[in-house]
């Protein structure tokens, strides 16, 4: 390709990145919007999305809105924030972890980010280092790999066990472990499988990087949204056995995914990664990088402080409700084996039986096939490291979601082979 002047450009884009975000869910997402039958009249049901947002049910409560609207028309939060966030944002946060440990948190700790995604970017990069591996759960969310392969950080894959819950192979995360892992990452509760870990396990867990000497890094964006049997028990409690970096944000208990807040928190009340550098590194990452919005920022105080139990039960028990029709709703379609109900998070994951279906290669294929006969979005298992699986959202209206299964049953039948 000439430039104008008779000279050939040389230059390429980065193959690593075009690589690392070939397969990522908002890519996939995007190619099953793309697959849409314009001609279908009856509406698009999205249920590959994490993002319940737009539903009136889901709406987020006043109380966070109006703290918004009062940090920006006070008109003091119109600047850049400083790089780690601003102190009252911290503190909040820290008092708001500090109330699930035994320990207290200080906002010292507390570093803001850009949602939970930055955080995972930033806690990355600062623990790579060449020859570094890290051990990631399969399934799990696809953005992990990603930001492992643009660092070059080695990925090492243990697997969650649907017979048994989704829980961790604790043996397995044994044996991919050596000299160069640097930490393991849980993700409680359950991102796509919809569980949720025991205090038992997540003990077993601490004991086992203790005894390996790796971090943990624990994404707890979807904390306390339970529904179980099983409460929520955050990582951070085992801090004192092994430092422990808690990802979370507003995104999914306030219903407020566009709001970009996220944190990261070190539990470590030993001091290991002080000393270590480590902190150091997460600081020199914020400093290269951007900061979540300042007036959002400063209503965080009054966003985790003010917000009624009553918006929290309201939240829970509609996942509670959806969680139950969505489960009975599967099993009724006979080309589907779901191993577990889901206790916690927004979602289910689902089995193809292909021996049941005809006319369709993959997990992708069936997912691109439905959005376009149905108007249905799924997500497939693919994206989270699960081929012939599909991740179901069921954090939506329930005339939309009882719509929407009754749809992916139509077209399952559609898809059957004759008996």
């Amino acid at each position: 390709m000439e430039n104008g002047s008779g000279k050939r450009w040389g230059i390429r884009g980065n193959k690593e990145v075009k690589s690392a975000s070939g397969v990522t869910m908002r890519s996939v997402l995007d190619a099953l919007m793309s697959n849409l039958n314009a001609s279908d009249k009856r509406g698009l049901i999205p249920m590959g999305h994490g993002d319940p947002s737009s539903f009136p049910s889901f709406r987020t409560t006043l109380d966070a809105e109006n703290a918004i609207v009062r940090a920006l028309q006070s008109a003091d939060f119109n600047c850049y924030s400083s790089t780690v966030g601003i102190l009252p944002a911290r503190r909040a946060i820290a008092e708001y972890l500090s109330q699930d440990l035994p320990y207290k948190l200080s906002p010292e700790d507390i570093y803001l980010t850009l949602g939970g995604t930055h955080a995972i970017e930033i806690i990355l990069t600062a623990l790579n280092n060449p020859g570094a591996n890290i051990l990631l759960p399969k399934p799990g969310y696809p953005d992990y790999e990603a930001w492992a392969a643009l660092g070059h950080l080695e990925v090492r894959h243990f697997d969650l066990l649907p017979e048994k819950n989704w829980e961790l192979d604790l043996e397995s995360i044994e044996a991919l472990a050596d000299e160069n892992t640097v930490a393991m990452v849980i993700i409680n509760p359950g991102n796509p499988c919809g569980n949720v870990y025991s205090y038992e396990l997540l003990e077993k867990v601490a004991k086992m990087a203790r005894k390996l000497g790796i971090f943990v890094i624990a994404d707890e964006v979807y904390d306390h949204l339970v529904f179980g049997k099983k409460p929520f028990v955050p990582m951070g409690v085992f801090g004192s056995m092994v430092p422990v970096f808690t990802i979370g944000s507003i995104s999914k208990r306030w219903i407020v995914p566009g709001w970009r807040l996220g944190w990261i928190a070190t539990n470590d009340p030993n001091g290991v990664l002080h000393k270590s550098g480590i902190v150091d590194c997460i600081i020199g990452c914020l400093n290269v990088s951007s900061s979540p919005v300042t007036f959002i920022q400063a209503a965080l105080p009054q966003i985790l402080g003010e917000t009624k139990e009553f918006f929290f039960s309201k939240i829970k028990n509609l996942l509670r409700q959806a969680a139950d029709i969505c489960y009975d709703r599967v099993k009724e379609i006979r080309c589907f084996d779901c191993p577990q109900k889901p206790e916690g998070s927004m979602f289910i994951m689902v089995k193809l039986n292909w021996s049941l279906l005809e006319d369709i290669d993959s997990d992708l294929d069936f997912c691109l096939k439905l959005a376009n006969e149905e108007s249905v979005i799924v997500l497939p298992g693919i994206v989270v490291g699960m081929s012939n699986w599909l991740r179901i959202t069921f954090a939506i209206e329930s005339s939309s979601l009882e719509d929407g299964l009754q749809r992916i049953k139509d077209f399952c039948q559609r898809h059957s082979k004759k008996q």
